[in-house]
C-alpha cells in the first residue's frame, strides 16, 4: 500500500474518539494515511458523569479531554460542519472562532455526530428550560441552582419562597433520573448545612415521566425500585405525564395541572443534527442514516456511520440498538477493524452485533440500580459498579485520579456552593485576516 488515503472522522464524542483511537493503532506510523477529525468543541466529554456536574460533585475539567491529547498522529480541526457532499467526497466546515470556512477531502468518511436536544418544536419550553446535553448545560444549572438557594435564603415571602425552591425535571430516563439525584441530595443537604432559613419543608422537586414507570430500559421492577427510593428522598415522581407548556415561573402539564416554580430542566428527547438530515443517502423516519450490517452507509461503501446519527439494528431482536455510550464504543471497534480491512485489501468484514452486558444508573448518594449480566443489584453493591466501571472507562490516568479524589472529598466535606455568573466571549466576524497579521507585524516593527 503506497497510496496515501485520507480518513476523515466528524464527531468528537464516544463514537468518534474511540474510532480515533483505534485507527492510530492500526496504522501507527505510517506515512500513508492521513486522518483528520473535526469538533464543534475541542474536548471529548465523558457525558455519564454529567449530571454530577450539575450539582458540583465533580468538576467540569474532571470529564472533558482536550481532543488533541488524544491525537497521536492525527489533524484536529475545531469547528462546525456546514455540509457533507458525499458524490464529490468533501465536507465544509466553519471555524468557530471567525467563521471562517473551509473544504475537507476524504477518501473514507466516518459520521459520529452526536444529537441534540429534541423540544419537539415547543418553543416555550425551549426558551425557559435548561437541557442537559453539553457541559455548559451542567454548568448553567449548577449555577441556577446556587442562585436560587441564595434568593430564597434572602425572601421572607413564603410563596416565593417555595416557588424558587421548587425544581422540575421532565425526562423518566438515565439523564433525567440521574440529575434530579443529584439537584435533589444537593439542594437538602445545602438548605441543612447553609441555608436554615429555607426550611427543608419549602423545597419541592419534581419528576416528570410520559410513561407508566422511569427508567424504563432498566425493567419494570427497577423501574418502580428507583420510583420508590426518589419518593423516600422527597421526589414528586409524576408518571404517565407530559410537560406541553412553560413559563419563567410555571410548568404546564398535560393532566391541567401547573407547577409554579422558577427551575425547568429538560431531558426528553434527542434530535438528530440538520447535518445529517440532509445528507443524500437513504434515512430512516427519524432522520438517522441507515446502515448495512458493517456500518457503511447505504450506497456509500466508503462512508461509515455510528453513534446517535445511525439507525443500527440488532439482529437479535430486530429493534434498534439504544443510543447509549456503551454501543457507540463497541460501533467503533466494528468500523476500525473494517475500515482497516478496507484499506490494507482484505475481503472479510466484521458484521457489527453486541449484546449489553448490563445498564446501570445512580439515584443518589451511595444508592443506584443496575442490572448486570441479567442479574438485577440495588443500593451500596450498585453503586460501587457504577464509580469502578465508569472510572475505569475514563480515557486519561490523570482524569480518573481527578474524578476519584473529587469523590473522595465528598465523603469527607461539603459541597462547594460557589456562584459563578456569566462568562464573555469574544468572536471575530469583521476582521480581514491579511490586513490584520500586518497591521499586528507594523506594531512590533514600530515598538
Amino acid at each position: 500500500m503506497s497510496e496515501i488515503k485520507k480518513i476523515l472522522i466528524l464527531g468528537g464524542g464516544f463514537g468518534g474518539v474511540n474510532v480515533l483511537k483505534l485507527i492510530q493503532n492500526k496504522f501507527k506510523n505510517n506515512p500513508n494515511i492521513h486522518i483528520n477529525l473535526v469538533s464543534q468543541d475541542n474536548y471529548f466529554l465523558y457525558t455519564p458523569m454529567l449530571p454530577q456536574v450539575t450539582s458540583g460533585l465533580i468538576h467540569p475539567n474532571d470529564i472533558t479531554i482536550p481532543i488533541r491529547k488524544l491525537c497521536k498522529q492525527a489533524e484536529f480541526y475545531h469547528a462546525s460542519i456546514s455540509y457533507i457532499d458525499v458524490k464529490q467526497k468533501l465536507v465544509t466546515i466553519t471555524r468557530e472562532f471567525d467563521g471562517k470556512v473551509h473544504a475537507l477531502d476524504y477518501d473514507y468518511l466516518i459520521v459520529t455526530l452526536g444529537s441534540s436536544t429534541n423540544f419537539f418544536d415547543n418553543e416555550n419550553i425551549e426558551k425557559y428550560a435548561f437541557a442537559i446535553k453539553t457541559v455548559e448545560d451542567a454548568i448553567s444549572i449548577n449555577s441556577h441552582v446556587i442562585h436560587m438557594l441564595e434568593s430564597a435564603a434572602q425572601t421572607s415571602d413564603m410563596d416565593f419562597k417555595k416557588e424558587l425552591m421548587t425544581f422540575t425535571v421532565v425526562g423518566g430516563g438515565f439523564a433525567g433520573v440521574e440529575t434530579m439525584g443529584e439537584i435533589n441530595q444537593l439542594v437538602r443537604d445545602s438548605t441543612k448545612n447553609f441555608y436554615p432559613s429555607i426550611g427543608d419543608e419549602n423545597i419541592c422537586m419534581n419528576l416528570v415521566a410520559s410513561k407508566d414507570f422511569i427508567l424504563s430500559e432498566l425493567g419494570t421492577k427497577l423501574g418502580r425500585m428507583a420510583t420508590k427510593y426518589l419518593k423516600n428522598t422527597g421526589v414528586n415522581v409524576i408518571t404517565n405525564t407530559k410537560a406541553v407548556n412553560a413559563g419563567e415561573d410555571f410548568v404546564q402539564l398535560d393532566n391541567g395541572k401547573t407547577i409554579p416554580g422558577m427551575t425547568l430542566i429538560w431531558a426528553a428527547g434527542i434530535d438528530i443534527d440538520p447535518v445529517i438530515s440532509e445528507l443524500e443517502c437513504n434515512h430512516h423516519k427519524s432522520g438517522k442514516l441507515k446502515v448495512d450490517k458493517y456500518l457503511r452507509v447505504l450506497e456509500h461503501q466508503d462512508v461509515f456511520a455510528l453513534g446517535d446519527c445511525a439507525f443500527i439494528i440488532n439482529p437479535e431482536t430486530g429493534k434498534e440498538y439504544p443510543a447509549t455510550a456503551q454501543n457507540s464504543i463497541h460501533q467503533s471497534i466494528t468500523v476500525a477493524n473494517n475500515l482497516h480491512s478496507i484499506i490494507t485489501g482484505k475481503t472479510k468484514l466484521r458484521e457489527f452485533s453486541f449484546k449489553s452486558k448490563g445498564m446501570m444508573t445512580t439515584l443518589g448518594r451511595k444508592v443506584a440500580i443496575a442490572v448486570v449480566f441479567g442479574f438485577p443489584i440495588t443500593g451500596s453493591i450498585a453503586w460501587l459498579i457504577w464509580r469502578t466501571y465508569y472510572l475505569s472507562r475514563l480515557p486519561l490516568l490523570e482524569k480518573k485520579f481527578q474524578v476519584a479524589t473529587s469523590w473522595l472529598a465528598d465523603l469527607l466535606f461539603k459541597r462547594d456552593l460557589t456562584f459563578i455568573g456569566l462568562i464573555k466571549n469574544k468572536y471575530l466576524t469583521k476582521v480581514d485576516i491579511k490586513s490584520d497579521t500586518s497591521s499586528v507585524k507594523d506594531f512590533f516593527n514600530e515598538n
